[in-house]
């Protein structure tokens, strides 16, 4: 599951690099389904990036990665 992720991360970070941020996957738990990411520079302080983060990354998380239940900023 964790290079499945690593890959969907690879493919969503050049929008979020676009926006003056990015993103570090920080760990996968893959008993719970949960993806721990670290959004930085412009989109760590952005107020949309809880959106960003449910809404964008988290539901193509769910949709490419079969496991992922939640994704979380840590």
């Amino acid at each position: 599951m964790e290079e499945q992720v690593k890959e969907v991360v690879e493919l969503i970070r050049p929008a979020v690099q676009a926006d003056g941020g990015d993103i570090i996957l920080v760990g996968v738990d893959e008993d719970d389904g949960v993806v721990n990411l670290q959004l930085v520079g412009a989109c760590g302080t952005c107020p949309s990036s809880v959106l960003t983060l449910k809404a964008g990354i988290e539901r193509i998380m769910m949709d490419r990665v079969p496991g992922v239940r939640e994704v979380i900023a840590v």
